[in-house]
């Protein structure tokens, strides 16, 4: 099974067979109710903002990624305790080492993390891992900018909690958006979290009746009674779902530094690069042949350092 992180959107081929007629009927219904839907209120702010680092000097672990084209230096989130842990633990490990940057998306961007990465088996990439997924640390305003760190995992299909890759991780290399962009993007991320939920919902065992009625309804070619069941559980499906709404300052960075926008919400971001940005633009243009694979292998090698960085991120001593 292959790590991916836009698991439907790029791979949409390979993926059609095992998506169920249930899961396209609901992402059908969503879609279409978002084109009569306006953007969010923009006077309406992203839930309570969790400071991204101390508000003050503070020495920490950081992870030094080196590669052929330099090094990035990835400071990770307090409030994703899980996956920071666990990532300077593989980091410490020795785990990375020799690993590559398996596939790279100009403009996307550059995952790596899988062990089978180091052998010849091209068609192995992306199915690798230490052996166990991590829970989901979705936090609410840690967004997809430009050089986030975050988990790849496998799709809503057969991950309906959106856990996490062991040990697969990408960085973002994104690109500047527009503020139709934005918008269009923030509506995309957020129909994509409520088909999640919805398919969550109708695939719990206690909703077995429900789940029969959708495909005896698809079966009749009744496409209307579909519709209706599913506004009818829509509401209880999505109670706790508060759609991802930007602040101004997250629509500058997507304005001016770049990002993915629409995996936001549906994949852990658990740190960012504050070191080494041009390492991800030389990475994710490298020349690309099978499944977006590097021609040339990108290995790279991981360190844990203590350092003393300022709240912005800046390196006051390494």
């Amino acid at each position: 099974m292959r790590y991916n992180t836009v698991f439907f959107k790029l791979n949409i081929g390979k993926q059609m067979s095992s998506i169920s007629l249930v899961k396209l009927c609901i992402m059908g219904v969503i879609a279409y109710s978002s084109l009569s839907c306006n953007s969010a209120d923009s006077n309406m702010s992203q839930a309570e903002a969790i400071p991204l680092f101390s508000t003050e000097n503070r020495t920490e672990e950081v992870v030094v990624i080196s590669t052929l084209y330099g090094d990035m230096i990835v400071r990770l989130y307090d409030a994703t305790p899980e996956h920071k842990s666990n990532f300077l633990k593989l980091t410490k490990e020795g785990f990375y080492d020799s690993t590559t940057f398996h596939r790279v998306i100009e403009g996307f961007m550059i995952q790596g993390g899988d062990p089978n990465s180091k052998d010849d088996n091209l068609r192995n990439d992306g199915q690798g891992g230490p052996g166990y997924t991590l829970p989901a640390e979705i936090v609410r305003g840690y967004i997809h900018k430009k050089g986030a760190l975050a988990a790849a995992r496998m799709g809503n299909e057969t991950n309906p909690n959106m856990r996490s890759s062991g040990s697969q991780f990408y960085i973002v290399h994104g690109r500047e958006r527009t503020e139709r962009d934005i918008d269009q993007l923030m509506a995309q991320a957020n129909n994509t979290i409520e088909q999640g939920l919805i398919t969550a919902f109708v695939d719990a065992p206690e909703n077995t009746e429900i789940k029969q009625r959708i495909e005896q309804s698809m079966m009749d070619g009744n496409q209307g009674a579909v519709r209706e069941i599913l506004e009818e559980i829509k509401p209880l499906a999505t109670k706790d779902f508060e759609p991802i709404v930007y602040t101004p300052e997250q629509r500058e960075i997507y304005l001016n530094e770049g990002g993915v926008p629409y995996l936001d919400g549906s994949y852990t971001v658990f740190g960012e690069v504050i070191q080494g940005l041009a390492v991800v633009d030389s990475i994710a243009q490298a020349k690309k042949s099978y499944a977006d694979r590097p021609v040339e292998d990108i290995p790279m090698i991981l360190r844990v350092q203590t350092m003393t960085l300022a709240p912005d991120g800046s390196i006051i001593e390494q």
